[in-house]
């Protein structure tokens, strides 16, 4: 792994990144069993210290938690981050479509001209900074036109608060309404290799238009870590917990493909996951793979994969390898 850390720009915007983010939505605590706020810290200033310049956060991961600890680690180093945040879950309106209850408060799917002026706001009063790199509709708001959310953030871009736009979980008819609204650089989407739907249309679709893609859950929560084993049990609010995709039965088939992805590991001197993320970011249309940390030691070592260059025929025995164990996982 002597290679340099691979980077990518996001779309048009002229802004590059490397090519592995870091996704802090485990860092917010919400769903992940709670958070260390030192240890968080810690391992935020890890993945930057490890070439990591792009970190991906939301105010949705602990209603403000997470942006406020990203805050403080990049405090004195914000101009080494590509920081990226997101709008459109809130809970001080009910206007909307509501999506889920938090602490048994409403949260909706919101992203009206007033709610887009005041969540900029307020996440940048939460990260402690004046402009966010990339700013990503959350979840898509059925209520609000795309066109008038794309009008208040392209002047949130004028007014030099945003620097470019991304849309999240999306289908692609929401793609086509953002780009004839406006500049869409990016669109960030769970892939990976248990989660590849978007290859029949969203990506041939943001290929064509220029649009990066940031795939998120690229170890599918865990599940692709090489360390979730069969006898693994999971307590707690931990979302896993009840995800029938963490049944024993999926996660022997797991292991039966990490037992194939092991040597070419080796050959790499790289660990099973890292070869997961490595594969990720060799798919085509995907520029940018998300991944979470909760430790000093996992920041390193998801950093660490975007110096992998995986040889053809190293993806080819890996994809027959996912193809064989993975095509028939449960959920």
């Amino acid at each position: 792994m002597s290679h340099e850390m691979l980077t990518r720009e996001i779309g048009a915007s002229g802004i590059s990144a490397s090519a592995i983010g870091l996704g802090t939505w485990a860092i917010g605590g919400w769903m992940w069993g709670g958070t260390d706020r030192a240890q968080s810290i810690d391992t935020i200033r890890a993945s930057i210290d490890e070439g990591v310049t792009l970190i991906d956060t939301a105010p949705a991961y602990g209603q403000g938690l997470s942006e406020e600890i990203v805050g403080e680690a990049i405090e004195g180093r914000r101009d080494e981050v590509v920081l990226a945040t997101k709008l459109g879950l809130v809970w001080h309106t009910q206007k909307g479509n509501h999506f889920f209850d938090y602490d048994g408060k409403p949260v909706h799917r919101y992203l009206g001209r007033d709610a887009v002026i005041y969540e900029v706001e307020e996440s940048l009063r939460r990260l402690r900074t004046d402009y966010i790199d990339h700013y990503i509709t959350h979840w898509q708001d059925p209520t609000t036109p795309i066109a008038e959310t794309m009008e208040a953030l392209e002047r949130l871009k004028e007014e030099g608060k945003i620097r470019s736009i991304g849309a999240s979980n999306v289908t692609v008819a929401d793609v086509e309404s953002y780009l004839a609204a406006g500049q869409l650089d990016a669109v960030q989407q769970e892939y990976n290799m248990v989660s590849r739907g978007i290859e029949a249309d969203l990506l041939p679709l943001c290929i064509d238009r220029g649009v990066s893609v940031l795939s998120y859950s690229s170890l599918a929560l865990g599940l692709l870590s090489g360390k979730i084993g069969p006898e693994r049990e999971f307590t707690g609010d931990d979302q896993r917990r009840d995800n029938p995709r963490f049944s024993v039965k999926n996660r022997q088939k797991v292991a039966q493909l990490m037992d194939e992805v092991r040597p070419i590991a080796s050959d790499h001197g790289a660990s099973e996951a890292q070869i997961v993320i490595a594969w990720t970011l060799q798919q085509p249309g995907i520029t940018f793979s998300l991944c979470g940390a909760r430790t000093v030691e996992q920041a390193r070592e998801n950093a660490k994969a975007g110096r992998i260059r995986l040889k053809p025929d190293e993806i080819a025995r890996i994809d027959a390898a996912a193809k064989a164990h993975l095509s028939d996982l449960d959920g």
